[in-house]
Order: C-alpha cells, then structure tokens, then sequence
C-alpha cells in the first residue's frame, strides 16, 4: 500500500476544498507551481488521478471525492489530538478554523477576535467568510456561526450578540423619488436589490406581523451576494434592500439610508456559534467561545 505523508494528505484535502491551486497554495505556504508537482507526485505514488485540471478550473474525480470525504474527519481528529496535548503547557494554544457569513465575520473581528488574541498569546484564529452552510467537519473547521434556524441539529450551539433583526432599507433619495411602501405587498411595484445565496436560489424577503407571515420574491434588476454590496446600493439609490440591522446601523446613523416597514421585521433569535457535539471542543476553541460568551452575551 502506498505511503502518503500528513502533509501530502492536507494538500490534497486543500486543493479539494478550494478547487483551485492557487488558493490552495495561498493557505499552505506554497508556491501553485511546487503545489502542483506536489499533487501530481501524490497522484503518481498512488496510481489515480485526484484531478482534472484546466487552465481555468479544477474538478475532483470520483476517486478524490471518495478520499476526501473519508480523509476529512480522520486529519480533523489528528488536530485534535495535538490540540489536547499542547493544552498540558497550560494555556490554550493552535489555531481555530471558523466559517461563517461576511457580516457575522465583521462582528467577530470587531468585537471577540482582537480581546482573544490579546488574551491568549498562544490562540490563532482562521476566519472563513462563506454564505453556504457548509459541513464544517468535512470543511476541515472547528466551528461554524450562522442563524439559529440553519444550525445542524446534531451541532452544540452557542447563541451570542442578542437577537437578530432583519429590515428593509432605503436611500432618502429613493424614498423622495418613490412612494414608501406601507406594507410588504407594496414592494411590487418598488426596485428591490435582490439577495442571491452561493448555491444559486433567490431569497425571499420574510415579515411577521400580529401572527401574520409572509415570503415574498420581490421583484428588482439588480441581484447581488454580499451584504456589504447591498448596503451600498441601497444607499447609491438603487433601490430597496433587506439587510440585518447590525450591517446596516452605520449607513442609518450617518443618514444614508432609512429603515421602512419597520413595523412588519421583528426581532429573531440571531447568531449561535456551533460545533461537533459528539466531543469537548479543543482547549483553542473553549477559549475562543468562553471570550465570545463574555465580550457578545
């Protein structure tokens, strides 16, 4: 049976995850040309190629999937097991993997990220901005953050920041320019800047109000799939958009934009830190999410 070292399988695994060379290459160090001989060498050892590479793209073969599914967990429990054994020096120390949405991402480095690191000299924190719910332990992650309805059942969930709050927006230009809507079914016939999820699939924007709830595709030219991106536009008068309020509080506060059918986005339970219930999370993340808990109650 060929042998293969853990730094050949984390390769391997890097370039599975990024499905590009070069990022793969950014995250291990490398140049994407020693990375590249790397894999082929790899490929050669075990007579199967991982690969199908193009100058524009790289897909996994059956046989690369199969071994990265099953690689995956075993590397993660590989770290793990280091992990508890560096926590014998006594403080927590290695690197914490984190995915999560681009604006939870900005309240983490805000907030929790700069008091962890001043705190534990020891602790690195790897933040990955990502709108999929991705599976955090074939990702290769410690822990994800998203909203308490999209945490896997079998995940042990953190809830930090307080409630969340969803809420449409607009420009005062736009508003001067346009009727405000009074109610969401109003948004027919405004200019709405769609939300579009990394999977493809349109959200449609959600209300609640005295029991009453609606979802409602809204229409609008223009689609984007960052927040921040919305945001902006939104306060460049190209319409309505539907944002959390936390992303959007600086552009309310510098005037840019105004909060409409107030009345009808409530409050939802927000944000929760989660991660693999099946054992104690490693001394670096129980750091991490024991700062969390004390800087976003």
């Amino acid at each position: 049976m060929p042998r293969l070292s853990l730094t050949d399988l984390s390769a391997v695994l890097a370039v599975a995850r990024h499905r590009s060379f070069r990022r793969a290459a950014d995250e291990l160090g490398l140049a994407p040309s020693t990375l590249s001989h790397n894999i082929r060498q790899i490929e050669e050892t075990l007579g199967v190629r991982l690969f199908n590479r193009t100058t524009r793209s790289v897909a996994l073969t059956q046989a690369c999937e199969r071994l990265a599914e099953r690689l995956s967990p075993a590397l993660v429990e590989v770290d793990r097991a280091l992990e508890d054994v560096v926590a014998f020096r006594g403080e927590p120390a290695g690197t914490v993997r984190i995915n999560a949405p681009e604006t939870a991402v900005g309240l983490l480095l805000a907030h929790v990220v700069p008091v962890a690191l001043e705190r534990y000299p020891a602790l690195a924190v790897d933040l990955v901005a990502d709108g999929r719910l991705v599976d955090i332990v074939a990702g290769g992650f410690d822990a994800g953050v998203r909203l308490g309805e999209a945490v896997p059942q079998d995940m042990v969930a953190v809830r930090f920041g307080g409630g969340e709050r969803f809420v449409v927006v607009a420009s005062p230009a736009y508003l001067q320019a346009n009727s405000t809507p009074l109610v969401p079914d109003d948004l027919r016939s405004h200019s709405c800047i769609r939300h579009r999820f990394e999977s493809g699939r349109i959200y449609r924007w959600e209300f609640e109000r005295r029991g009453q709830e609606l979802a409602l595709d809204v229409p609008g030219r223009l689609t984007l799939d960052r927040i921040g991106a919305m945001i902006d536009a939104a306060a460049a008068g190209l319409g309505l958009a539907y944002v959390p309020a936390r992303a959007a509080e600086p552009a309310i506060e510098r005037g840019a934009l105004r909060i409409v059918l107030g009345d009808w986005c409530p409050r939802i339970p927000g944000l929760f830190l989660y991660y693999p219930g099946h054992r104690h999370p490693p001394p670096a993340l129980r750091a991490f999410i024991d700062t969390l808990k004390e800087v976003l109650p």
